[in-house]
């Protein structure tokens, strides 16, 4: 039995594949020993585990080697500017260029990068130490000031930042030591350093106003950028992570088409590509030199019933549809197994604050059928609005049809076409739906989509004790508190929310059986486009 296989028979599968995740990312034995330790293990053993996790770790990764990177979506506005990065293509070239104060780990929590620690004791003022001996490409020293610029820029509307909703609760960021820098927050929040974790708070240099040469202290240098075409980019020789990256370079481009993405891998053109259907994984497998990557349950498409209008204002039809859902039925024809049955919760296993205690609402035609005759509806059809932008609607929508037949109820399905989708039809209909990608932290995820005057609160769902706790809960240091305080809330969306989650849809990458170093961040594929550092290609 190798170490790998050891390590996974005395800890479990996931905490080994985290741990290994980990040691892939920089970490060290301290570090892998201190998380252990924190788990409540013993020294002693949690000693061996360490030494055994640094062994199975140090048989794998090797130097050199040049790899093609297919993502999905690219134009002339791809950027190299962080707070402008848009789609998964410039997300990946981000990765490769820059490093952020902290990044996020397997579970979504923060961990130290070009920051060594932080610390605060209220949530609102935040501490960041900086790393020492970090240069940019160029040579240049990484200083607070450049940290101060690079955090600040996002605040200016003239920055036209795509995070600037996140950064205007930073009320300040100063240098408060050669090596330290000073948050200030408008009110607590104990997310911050998962925030900071983020692709579009990437670290530039002060003063930059052109990004066309990518200039950061990430493991790769920028050789070649056309927006819309592709990138090149080649090892950073003077990384501060001790032997990172692995590859010599890697060219980035992206395809839209699936079957064209899948058709170059499987010829031999690409060594990894993004956002495979999973109706051509079997495909990908049966050539014997490539391989699927599952990054688990990372979004989820929902039926929106809105609350300001007829039959969503209805809490009796609302509970009719849920119970509607047959949710292994649609994991299994659907997503082909790829994904996990949902719970009509937002927050996914994926997350540290997942409430697993919350009983399986179950397919019940019959309460269903209970619920829908105390709606009183009538036999008037109600419309549900589907489109191929909202991925599975479609398919969804015919199943919960079927569904409603068997107790009397006519579901009209309308299809709308991808285009123009988001902005002409969704959160515009009585009954339509929905599709959301994870967020790093469970307060986005329920502050940008369930509070009372969120915009894109889909069903327009509004509870004053929910927009409480919910505050409440993004100030509290107490982590046991706070876990609870996001699982009350679940329930309260379980119970009351006019959506319904049938299921937690997977991302499958392809990749050439000899590219090695993938592991789970559930924020999306490719690692939620951070794979550049981690990947190596075998002998």
């Amino acid at each position: 039995m190798n170490e790998h296989q050891n390590l996974n028979r005395l800890i479990g599968a996931e905490e080994s594949t985290r741990l290994m995740g980990q040691l892939r990312r920089g970490a060290n034995r301290r570090d892998v020993l201190a998380m252990l330790m924190a788990g409540g293990m013993q020294a002693t053993l949690a000693g061996s585990l360490a030494t055994l996790a640094g062994t199975a770790h140090a048989q794998t990764p090797r130097k050199g080697g040049r790899i093609r990177v297919a993502g999905t979506s690219s134009g002339v506005n791809d950027t190299l500017d962080p707070a402008k990065q848009a789609n998964g293509t410039d997300y990946a070239r981000g990765f490769m260029f820059y490093n952020g104060l902290t990044y996020l780990d397997g579970s979504l929590a923060a961990q130290p990068q070009l920051a060594e620690e932080f610390t605060t004791k209220d949530a609102k003022t935040w501490v960041f130490k900086l790393r020492k001996g970090v240069s940019f490409h160029d040579g240049k020293p990484l200083t607070p000031a450049d940290v101060v610029f690079s955090i600040m820029r996002h605040k200016d509307p003239a920055t036209a930042s795509k995070a600037k909703v996140l950064a205007d609760q930073i009320e300040q960021v100063t240098a408060t030591g050669p090596n330290e820098v000073t948050f200030r927050l408008t009110s607590p929040n104990a997310d911050l350093p998962v925030i900071l974790g983020t692709y579009h708070f990437h670290i530039v240099k002060e003063g930059t106003t052109d990004f066309s040469a990518g200039i950061g202290t990430g493991p790769y240098k920028l050789k070649e950028f056309k927006p819309g075409v592709r990138s090149i980019a080649v090892r950073n020789e003077n990384y501060w992570k001790p032997n990172r990256p692995y590859l010599d370079e890697i060219e980035f481009l992206a395809i839209t088409d699936e079957s064209a993405r899948v058709n170059a891998l499987l010829g031999g053109q690409l060594d990894l590509i993004s956002a495979v259907d999973p109706r051509s994984v079997e495909r990908v497998k049966a050539t014997g030199q490539h391989a699927i990557f599952e990054s688990k349950a990372v979004s989820y498409t929902d039926l929106v019933m809105r609350f300001d209008r007829s039959p969503g204002s209805n809490p009796d039809f609302v509970l009719a549809m849920k119970h509607l859902f047959n949710r292994e039925q649609m994991l299994k024809s659907i997503a082909q197994g790829y994904g996990v049955v949902a719970n009509d919760q937002p927050i996914g296993p994926h997350s540290r604050f997942h409430f697993k205690g919350l009983p399986q609402r179950a397919y019940d035609p019959e309460k269903a059928k209970w619920h829908l005759q105390r709606a009183n509806l009538g036999s008037t059809p109600v419309p549900v609005v589907v489109s191929p932008a909202a991925v599975n609607s479609v398919e969804m929508a015919l199943l919960l049809q079927q569904a409603a037949q068997q107790i009397g109820l006519n579901l009209e399905v309308k299809r709308m076409p991808a285009d123009g989708y988001w902005s002409t039809h969704w959160m515009k209909h009585p009954v339509g739906f929905g599709n959301v990608n994870t967020r790093p932290t469970a307060d986005l995820a329920l502050t940008l989509f369930f509070k009372s005057d969120a915009p894109w609160n889909e069903a327009g769902w509004k509870n004053e004790k929910f927009d409480q706790l919910l505050v409440a809960a993004r100030g509290e240091t107490d982590a046991a508190k706070r876990t609870q305080m996001y699982a009350d809330m679940q329930v309260m969306i379980h119970n009351e929310g006019g959506i319904g989650i049938p299921m937690f849809i997977s991302s499958i990458d392809g990749h050439a059986s000899k590219l090695k170093g993938l592991s789970q961040i559930p924020l999306g594929g490719m690692m939620g486009s951070s794979f550049a550092e981690h990947v190596w290609l075998e002998a």
